[in-house]
């Protein structure tokens, strides 16, 4: 065995730790600190010494202890067995941590393998042959990873390429198989079930795309009037105990994505405790055999107890494995809950380092940390045969203190995000979930999804415009009725109070308990959309016709409109789990109700 080289602990401070006899080492290079071999990265080099972060509890090391260097970056192991996994924030599986050690707790050094070497896979080979030339990205196989991710694709390594030299058969193979050989230029290298991939670089791809579809969340509020494109970049900030998780965990379960990564980023261990025994009861149908949601998703746990400079690694974790999912043509929903927390350990790290601090003690590199992290997000076409597209949407929670929206972690996230879900305290507090704020949020991509949209009704534009003006309006009739009383406004004020009142209590609100409202199909938002506007514009229209002796005001419109309004504020009761066509079917009757009512009530005058 070549011996080991090492260097000499000098200082520790935290989980800096600074070492000497360090020349020929590289930026970002993993190395083993101490007796207990703990894992670190170099985060700087000056002269003969390095500056180390140090992964795991750095209590017990002491100036003169041996460190080893490996001469690798820090790197994850992509492959077969990601999904329905939990790893903490440099990819160490943790369940079978658990397995090995008996003990609720992750003992310091420990050494396990990141994917599973003894498990055997049922690998297909696709179109390739001995002789064939391949490139990076190229599909050589297919492994059925489970019931509910059938294909997962294995690729040629995307810095590989040369002819193929060795193609193995169908049959169970573990990880560590080689299933292809290629030769160039008298070099051999192989084609595993699995690669390794360093987590600070982005993954190649042909090119960047401009997203065209909706990411879906099944939330009426988000899906309605903020939307976010598959592939796009979306932040959702808000204090303590305003829904932020919440809204990253039902995104997680009734997304339109392939994928989803779902990054614990320093919240409390109780939430990630919450996912792992919510999600494996979640099922979805699939050729009509139930699946568990759980199957399509894997989480990256880097929770308040842990190790803080290993959250700082864990979005890269989380934004890697994403890539290594998109590079085989899925659409990949990422949740980063919360990055606040992976800017306090940036922040605690820059202390260590005695960098010179900006705004609130957070580095002055923060924004650009921040921008390289959410631009790998986005819609490509992928590396690789055959041609295939894929995206990653990433939503980053963000817990400004005291919900100060004017906190350096959020002012630079929203200037990099194009879609921004402001939660607001207030409505939390009235139990209003999800407790978006309408008047504070925006979405940049309504413009380029209008033609995604329109496919479901072609007037989708001019209801969103029309609904925001409603909700708008009543934010600026609201001062006049506290100061004089409701009685002073004009008949047609009277009556947008009054819709913006549905609106906001039976069409932004959802109880995520209920049979009928824990998740909104598209078809059901747009179709509840078109029945209020069309109420709000036929009340106005006929106010506006009659006047003179033959007006009509808005209480005579609500005493015959009664029972209307009533099945108005009842269309959320529609269950979700039906085709659309039931409720195109259902909500075009209702408009139609809406329009027979009001000409009747024309008539009669």
């Amino acid at each position: 065995m070549a011996k080991e080289v090492t260097g000499t602990v000098m200082k520790v401070s935290g989980p800096l730790v600074v070492a000497e006899n360090m020349a020929g080492t590289k930026m970002y290079e993993v190395v083993r600190v101490g007796k207990d071999r703990l894992v670190g990265e170099i985060i700087r080099l000056e002269g003969d010494t390095a500056s180390i972060q140090v992964y795991e509890d750095t209590s017990g090391l002491t100036v003169g202890d041996p460190l080893v260097k490996t001469g690798l970056p820090l790197s994850l192991e992509l492959g077969p067995g990601i999904l329905d996994g939990i790893y903490d924030g440099i990819q160490r599986p943790l369940e079978r941590i658990q397995q090995i050690c008996q003990s609720v707790f992750v003992p310091r050094g420990v050494d396990v393998p990141n994917l599973d070497r003894d498990k055997l896979w049922d690998y297909t080979p696709q179109n390739v042959k001995v002789g064939d030339l391949v490139s990076g990205g190229d599909i050589v196989g297919v492994v059925r990873e489970n019931g509910l991710f059938k294909k997962h694709f294995i690729m040629v390594p995307p810095k590989f390429s040369g002819r193929v030299k060795k193609v193995m058969p169908a049959g169970k193979y573990t990880i560590e198989t080689p299933v292809v050989e290629i030769e160039e230029a008298g070099n051999t290298m192989t084609v595993m079930l699995f690669q390794r991939w360093p987590v600070r670089q982005a993954r190649p791809c042909v090119e960047k795309l401009q997203g065209k579809e909706a990411l879906l969340t099944c939330e009426r509020v988000i899906d309605a009037l903020f939307p976010v494109t598959l592939g796009g970049t979306a932040a959702v900030p808000g204090a303590f105990g305003c829904g932020k998780t919440v809204i990253s965990q039902a995104l997680s379960k009734y997304s339109n994505s392939d994928v989803v990564v779902y990054v614990g980023c320093g919240e409390r261990g109780n939430e990630m405790a919450e996912v792992l025994s919510d999600f494996p009861e979640l099922t979805t149908m699939i050729d009509g055999k139930e699946e568990p949601i759980m199957q399509r998703t894997t989480l990256v746990a880097n929770t308040s107890n842990m190790p803080v400079a290993a959250r700082e690694a864990s979005i890269y974790t989380g934004v890697t494995t994403a890539e290594y999912f998109r590079d085989q043509g899925y659409n990949v929903a990422m949740m980063a809950d919360s990055t606040s927390r992976w800017a306090e350990a940036l922040r605690e790290i820059s202390g260590r380092l005695a960098e010179m601090p900006a705004d609130a003690g957070y580095p002055a590199y923060l924004g650009a940390r921040l921008a390289s992290f959410y631009e790998r997000s986005g819609r490509v076409t992928c590396l690789g045969n055959p041609v295939r597209e894929g995206s990653i949407t990433i939503v980053g929670a963000v817990s400004p203190p005291g919900g100060d929206f004017t906190d350096p972690v959020t002012s630079a996230t929203l200037s990099i995000v194009q879609c921004f879900w402001g939660l607001d305290k207030k409505l939390a507090q009235r139990k209003h979930f999800p407790s978006v704020n309408w008047n504070i949020s925006f979405s940049k991509y309504i413009r380029i999804l209008a033609p995604y949209f329109e496919t479901y009704d072609p007037e989708y534009s001019m209801l969103q415009q029309q609904m925001k003006e409603i909700l708008q309006k009543e934010d600026d009739l609201q001062e006049i009725v506290q100061l004089v009383g409701k009685d002073s406004l004009s008949e047609d004020q009277k009556c947008t109070l009054e819709v913006a009142k549905i609106i906001r209590e039976d069409f932004l609100q959802q109880n995520g308990f209920t049979d009928y409202d824990f998740m909104c199909p598209l078809a059901k938002t747009i179709g509840m959309m078109k029945v209020i506007v069309g109420f709000h514009e036929a009340a106005q229209k006929a106010m506006a016709e009659f006047s003179g002796e033959h007006k009509v005001g808005w209480n005579s419109i609500y005493a015959s409109t009664k029972g209307l309004i009533k099945k108005i504020t009842d269309m959320k009761f529609e269950l979700p789990r039906q085709s659309e066509e039931h409720f195109r079917k259902t909500f075009v009757a209702l408009h139609e109700e809406v329009l027979a009512a009001f000409r009747t009530l024309a008539e009669e005058k």
